[in-house]
């Protein structure tokens, strides 16, 4: 980027907002994809952008988008940097708009059960200032503490909590979003609305290519009265498929729902772990009547599915450790390729989709492993979380097997009817299958949207979009 641009950037928004400073353009280069950290480690990672821009309030963000709508400069917004498809990838002649100093709780409305955070605002830090009012969000990522309330919107994330609480849509009630051509779109502050299509849903999930989030109203609910635990050892997974189904089909909803196979099992719970067995671990909360309630139903419908106890304290453990992972930078650094790949799909389809994604991860060459957890359950249907780990004997191959592992993944999932993407969103990873999801209408439409909100293609281009 030419000094002249940043130096008139910083004329138009302030001095202080624009940062060229080295540690800053280092770390923003990129999201905490597996490939973008390999391809730094192996020397071709991402260049840094031409500029930072830190914006701490809304009219500064008008003023960026317009300043790079009128001067045909690329604009990536960046929340907190954890996504991992590669949301995130910054070149030299952009400018990355860095939310994080739009960190402020706007409104804190506890008779109607709504709060507005700005978009910036770190996850862990708002579930804080809902509890000192005695209330939750209901959403927790395992990146909460690494993650922003704009970009779980941005990727239409889903949190641990989900069975019961919903995903990022069912706890938005509202955003405001500075458009590409510079005006401030804000939804109405209403419980349901019948004014044609749903313009928030347009944002939600659209990473950063048709507006920049700027705040997020959400419906919280208070803490809950009791949590208790249950887990069943299964069988088999299918097994625990069934049981899954018969629970929440029969309305019961326990807001955390994890079933492992034998593998991660194994991985995982090695102190619990049996034989070839999969393993449910569940979470109840709510009122206590409701909790006592639903424990007793599920511990039936397991019984009669042959389903057997296992101790409670394998999702003691879980909940202690569930934010705490290695890091990939750990593997990476000792030749050892790994990743996660969330899908979903319908009862009837999920089976099949898990046996031939593991099947065909098994067929790469020096794989260490091949598995999947679920983690999030409907009533008419499931996701999976693959894992996958290879350590190939020459690094410089950690790269193709890397996306040979994905391709495998998502062609399991699109033979088999599932969704290829649950909730960590599309980014450059999973662009080259969003056409088999979605559909040439569907990727038209998509188009023709960024077409109109952004003809300049100036917002995140290369992500999300076919084409773009």
């Amino acid at each position: 980027m030419k000094q002249s641009t940043i130096d008139n950037l910083r004329q138009a928004v302030g001095a202080d907002i624009i940062i060229t400073e080295d540690h800053i353009l280092e770390e923003r280069r990129h999201d905490y994809s597996v490939i973008s950290q390999l391809d730094d480690l192996q020397g071709r990672g991402a260049a840094r952008p031409g500029c930072v821009a830190q914006p701490r309030k809304t009219a500064e963000v008008v003023t960026i988008v317009n300043f790079c709508r009128e001067n045909g400069v690329p604009l990536i917004p960046f929340g907190l940097g954890s996504g991992v498809v590669s949301g995130v990838i910054a070149n030299p002649e952009a400018v990355l708009i860095d939310m994080s100093q739009m960190n402020r709780i706007r409104k804190m409305d506890v008779h109607n059960l709504l709060v507005t955070f700005e978009a910036g605002v770190r996850g862990s830090d708002a579930e804080a200032a809902l509890n000192k009012q005695g209330l939750i969000l209901g959403h927790y990522p395992q990146s909460m503490a690494v993650s922003s309330v704009g970009g779980w919107v941005a990727t239409r994330a889903c949190g641990q909590f989900s069975t019961a609480y919903g995903s990022i849509e069912d706890v938005v009630f509202g955003l405001e979003v500075v458009l590409p051509s510079g005006e401030v779109f804000e939804t109405c502050p209403t419980p349901r609305a019948s004014s044609g299509p749903d313009l928030k849903e347009l944002f939600l999930g659209s990473e950063g290519t048709l507006g920049i989030v700027t705040a997020v109203t959400f419906s919280v609910r208070w803490k809950p009265e009791k949590q208790a635990y249950s887990a069943f050892y299964l069988a088999d997974m299918d097994r625990g498929f069934e049981l899954q189904r018969h629970i929440i089909q029969h309305g019961w909803e326990p807001p955390v729902m994890r079933q492992y196979d034998a593998s991660e099992t194994k991985r995982n719970f090695p102190d619990h772990a049996r034989g070839a067995d999969a393993l449910l671990i569940m979470i109840h909360e709510g009122p206590a009547g409701k909790v006592a309630a639903e424990m007793k139903e599920c511990l039936e419908i397991a019984i009669d599915l042959g389903c057997e106890e296992a101790p409670v304290s394998v999702v003691e453990k879980w909940f202690e450790d569930r934010n705490h992972v290695p890091t990939f930078e750990e593997f990476l650094t000792q030749g050892i390729i790994v990743d996660t790949i969330e899908i979903a799909a319908t009862w009837d389809k999920i089976g099949g989709i898990y046996r031939s994604a593991v099947t065909s991860l098994g067929e790469v060459e020096n794989i260490a492993n091949a598995s999947a957890h679920s983690s999030h359950c409907y009533r008419s249907g499931i996701n999976l979380y693959f894992t996958f780990a290879a350590i190939p004997g020459d690094s410089r191959q950690m790269s193709p097997v890397y996306y040979d592992c994905w391709r495998r993944v998502m062609e399991a999932t699109i033979a088999g009817g599932g969704g290829i993407a649950h909730h960590h969103g599309i980014g450059r990873v999973r662009r080259p299958w969003l056409t088999a999801e979605l559909g040439n209408p569907g990727v038209g439409l998509l188009q023709a949207l960024k077409k109109t909100l952004d003809p300049l293609q100036m917002m995140n281009p290369g992500v999300l979009i076919p084409g773009d």
